[in-house]
């Protein structure tokens, strides 16, 4: 508990920004919670619910420079491009090719592993007593991939998921048909990572925990945040759909969006909407034991409340294009060759927006301009699996407390 209560006005009621809540209400606080459309209605909607402590390799790996044409070509790899969106793209675009060497990637893994490494035990912490616990599920994570040399093609990853401490072991043949038999002949290489887990329904999961906050005395608010105010470079109010709320403190948790209330902050960064699909099958005939990476796809299939989700894809084409046909048809190719048979009694399909800042790093921390004004969001692929770390931090930093990391490498003033 801090000394001193604040209000708290935290923008976004995504899983970093409710997370934010109950960790600020924990600590002493006030919170109003503001959201567009609600809790759980976004990107924290839609992810593929693995929470993935090992996922701290960026996408942006050495050799993606050579490769992205070619994927770009191919109707069976996982990268999409809304052509027409690409002159606008391209400045983002240089500067996140510019990570594609083992330096950057080594830089983002370390930063990343103090947010993700340990997920399953801070979303238990978080989720403790709030009437959400029944949705983390301790699971182990396997990698699949077609034989052992397609496993050793991935040598640099594992290598620096190796250099900050994850153990994990290789089931081939008989030793993974015998863990889980669901999968074809095609797959005969599994890399198990314990100690991992799941959420077994994501938009439910957020929406429990934004309900806790509600009943711990929170307000959630149902509009859009257009500008934060503040007077003498002090944060005093929040302007929501035309209204100002008044308050000590404002975060900054809307993913994607939140690049225009950076830049009334005095900060610019090069964030974009990696754009992601899921589909999922209801009532599957097959259920996976285990969360899987399915290597070649680059896709994720998770066990869920009554249904198999498949998430995965990476489309560049803004934030206003209607969802693309492709990625769904290749997800849906991807799993008849992995799980064959496989059956379902119904499909639904969505889309949403990773927000993707050009070093792969989040922006978490205090803007230097304007005391009391805290941003929290651009985890790309691991905003579920990073969120209640990310809260934890942002409700520390609001009471006056020291982080027990280092918060340079995701500083808002990096930019600069």
């Amino acid at each position: 508990m801090t000394s001193e209560t604040k209000t708290v006005v935290v923008i976004g009621a995504g899983i970093v920004g409710v997370s934010t809540a109950i960790w600020l209400q924990r600590d002493g606080h006030d919170v109003v919670l503001v959201d567009k459309a609600g809790p759980g209605e976004g990107t924290s909607f839609g992810n593929g619910g693995v929470l993935a402590s090992c996922s701290i390799v960026p996408v942006t790996v050495p050799g993606l420079l050579a490769k992205a044409p070619r994927m770009l070509l191919d109707r069976n790899q996982p990268l999409f491009l809304k052509w027409s969106y690409l002159p606008r793209l391209a400045p983002w675009l240089i500067r996140y090719l510019g990570h594609a060497n083992a330096a950057a990637v080594k830089r983002r893994a370390a930063a990343l592993a103090q947010i993700i490494g340990d997920s399953l035990a801070d979303h238990q912490a978080l989720s403790a007593g709030t009437g959400a616990e029944k949705w983390v599920v301790p699971a182990d994570y396997l990698f699949l991939y077609d034989n052992r040399a397609h496993f050793e093609g991935d040598a640099f990853g594992w290598s620096v998921r190796k250099e900050h401490g994850f153990e994990w072991d290789i089931l081939e043949g008989k030793a993974f048909t015998d863990y889980d038999p669901a999968y074809g002949p095609t797959l005969d290489c599994a890399v198990r990572l314990k100690d991992h887990g799941r959420i077994a329904d994501p938009g439910r999961y957020v929406k429990d925990l934004a309900a806790h906050v509600q009943k711990s005395g929170g307000k959630i608010v149902i509009g859009e945040a257009g500008d934060i105010v503040h007077a003498d470079g002090r944060v005093t109010g929040v302007r929501v759909s035309g209204e100002t709320i008044g308050c000590d403190a404002a975060v900054v948790a809307t993913g994607v969006w939140s690049g225009p209330l950076a830049r009334k902050l005095g900060i610019e960064v090069p964030l974009e909407s990696e754009r992601g699909y899921h589909l999922e099958f209801w009532e599957p005939s097959v259920m996976p034991r285990s969360p899987v990476m399915i290597a070649s796809g680059k896709f994720v299939a998770t066990p869920m409340e009554g249904r198999l989700r498949l998430a995965g894809i990476v489309e560049f084409g803004g934030l206003d294009a209607a969802p693309s046909r492709a990625p769904f048809a290749l997800l849906k190719r991807n799993v008849a060759a992995a799980i064959p048979g496989l059956t379902w009694k119904e499909t639904t399909e969505w889309m949403g927006h990773r927000p993707s800042i050009a070093d792969s790093i989040p922006v978490i921390g205090e803007t230097p301009d304007v005391k009391g004004a805290y941003f929290g969001f651009g985890h790309d692929h691991v905003g579920l699996t990073g969120g209640p770390k990310t809260g934890r931090l942002l409700s520390q930093l609001v009471s006056g407390l020291n982080p027990n990391i280092d918060l340079a490498p995701y500083a808002p003033t990096r930019f600069r």
